[in-house]
C-alpha cells in the first residue's frame, strides 16, 4: 500500500465450536469460508486480514475451551498458508496470551490486544490487562507484533474514567492531551505495543479524529483507525492515522457479522488508494 499505510479487513468468524455444546455446522465449510474471505482480499490489494470470533459474543473475558483454541488456530494457519499477506489473530475478548501462542503455531504476523496496559470495565466484567501475562512469551517466541487497543469500543478503562472524574474536580491540573501522552507512554514503553488502534465507542462508529490525531501526535509507533472507516470519511482518516481496520463497511449490507461482499470491499480499497496518491 501506498506510502507504508496499512489496510485491514476483518474475517468475522460465526461461533466457534466448544466442548460444552454439539457443533453442528461444518468445521470444514468454516474453514473453507475464512480462506476464501482471506483470498478474496488478498487479490484486492489489502495489507492482511485480522482473524476474528466475532461470533461468540457475548464474549467471555478469555477463551479457554480447548475445541474452540483448537478450531481458531487451525482456521488462522490455513489462512496464512493460502495467502501471502499480513495475518492477526484477535480472540474477543481479551485472550492475548492464547492469541498469541495461536500466531506463534500458525506463523500468524501480529494478534490485537484488547486490554494490554488498562484494566477494563464491559460487558464481560473487568477485565485485566495482558501486558504482563504476554511477556514470557514474547521473549521466548519473538516476531509476532502486538496491535493494542488504546480507549477501546464496548468498555470504558479504569484509569481513563478515573482520569475525566479527576479531571472534573476543581483541583485537577490534568489536561486531556496531558492524559493521552501519559497512556500513549505506557503503552509503548511498559506494554511494548508495536501499533496502537483508535475505535469509537461501539463496532461499526468511527472515532473522533481529533483524538485520533492526539494519539498520533505522542505515538512512535503506528496508530491505526480500528472501526466505522468507510468510502465516506477515508479522506479524513488517511490524513491523522497511519493504517485503518475495516470490518463491518466491507460486509454484505454494511452489516458486522455478515459474509463478504466483495464490491464493497473493492469499492472501499479503489477509494482508498485515490487518497493515498
Amino acid at each position: 500500500m501506498t506510502r507504508g499505510f496499512e489496510v485491514f479487513g476483518v474475517i468475522h468468524l460465526p461461533g466457534l465450536p466448544r466442548t460444552s455444546h454439539v457443533y453442528k455446522s461444518s468445521l470444514d465449510q468454516l474453514v473453507e469460508n475464512a480462506v476464501l474471505e482471506a483470498k478474496t482480499l488478498s487479490s484486492l490489494g489489502y495489507t492482511g486480514v485480522i482473524v476474528e470470533n466475532y461470533g461468540d459474543a457475548p464474549f467471555e473475558a478469555r477463551v479457554q475451551d480447548p475445541l474452540a483454541l483448537s478450531t481458531m488456530a487451525i482456521i488462522v494457519h490455513e489462512v496464512v498458508e493460502n495467502t501471502g499477506f499480513k495475518v492477526g489473530v484477535n480472540l474477543l475478548r481479551n485472550s492475548g496470551f492464547e492469541a498469541y501462542s495461536i500466531a506463534v503455531a500458525s506463523k500468524a504476523k501480529f494478534i490485537r490486544v484488547n486490554a494490554l496496559v488498562e484494566p477494563i470495565v464491559s460487558d464481560s466484567g473487568v477485565i485485566e490487562p495482558d501486558a504482563s501475562r504476554l511477556r514470557s512469551v514474547r521473549i521466548n517466541y519473538p516476531g509476532v507484533e502486538v496491535y493494542a487497543d488504546i480507549f477501546v469500543k464496548h468498555a470504558a478503562g479504569l484509569r481513563t474514567s478515573l482520569s475525566l472524574i479527576e479531571s472534573s474536580s476543581i483541583i485537577s491540573k490534568a489536561s486531556t492531551e496531558d492524559y493521552v501522552r501519559e497512556l500513549v507512554e505506557e503503552y509503548v514503553e511498559r506494554g511494548k505495543a508495536d501499533a496502537l488502534i483508535v475505535t469509537g465507542i461501539k463496532t461499526g462508529e468511527a472515532p473522533p479524529l481529533n483524538l485520533v490525531s492526539l494519539v498520533k501526535k505522542y505515538s512512535p509507533i503506528p496508530v491505526l483507525v480500528g472501526s466505522g472507516v468507510t468510502v465516506e470519511n477515508i479522506s479524513k482518516v488517511v490524513e491523522v492515522a497511519d493504517g485503518v481496520i475495516v470490518g463491518s463497511y466491507i460486509k454484505k449490507n454494511g452489516k458486522a457479522g455478515n459474509p463478504l461482499d466483495t464490491a464493497r470491499a473493492e469499492a472501499f480499497i479503489k477509494k482508498l488508494r485515490e487518497h493515498l496518491l
